[in-house]
């Protein structure tokens, strides 16, 4: 009954942007800190992004650093992740999760830390 699910991949050139969309069903995402993962072929998930469920607090893996902008809008219960400037290596597979932390604790991008998990959205950077 509780589910994620994201929205907002496709194809897209270098040099362009996309909005991912992670919206909860069956429970509230107020009190849960919300990261963002990815995983391209042949390769282990990564972290990405995350904003603590107060939205004070957020993080960046340095790859995506001035590129990615994570927000959230409790009263949708939807957390989005603004991708601009994409480069062919953002090619991969997005997942969004969440974890029952801290209201004022920050958030980590650790994967064992998130209890409830999307089942991803195709992004392709690609000319």
């Amino acid at each position: 009954q509780l589910q994620l699910v994201e929205s907002g991949g496709g194809l897209v050139q270098p040099g362009g942007s996309l909005r991912l969309s992670c919206a909860a069903s069956g429970f509230t995402l107020d009190y849960y800190a919300i990261g963002w993962f990815r995983q391209a072929p042949g390769k282990e998930r990564e972290g990405v992004s995350c904003i603590s469920s107060s939205g004070g607090s957020t993080n960046y893996a340095d790859s995506v650093k001035g590129r990615f902008t994570i927000s959230r809008d409790n009263a949708k219960n939807t957390v989005y992740l603004q991708m601009n400037s994409l480069k062919p290596e953002d090619t991969a597979v997005y997942y969004c999760a969440a974890a029952q932390l801290g209201a004022r604790a920050p958030c980590v991008v650790t994967i064992r830390r998130y209890d409830y998990w999307g089942q991803g959205t195709q992004v392709t950077v690609s000319s």
